[in-house]
């Protein structure tokens, strides 16, 4: 199954957060927009198979 969601990326003074609005908790930091997006995946592959059972 395939989902669009929406994945908000900020920059602070320790590099970048994420996070996915719609999907409570998914959240994420990392030192660069490259490694904050990687680590955004987990959390939302994650919560999306919490869904499905």
């Amino acid at each position: 199954m395939s989902y669009k969601l929406s994945i908000v990326i900020e920059k602070n003074e320790d590099g970048y957060y994420a996070y996915c609005p719609g999907l409570e908790g998914c959240q994420t930091q990392g030192d660069s927009v490259e490694e904050v997006t990687a680590n955004i995946q987990e959390p939302v592959e994650l919560y999306l198979e919490t869904l499905s059972t």
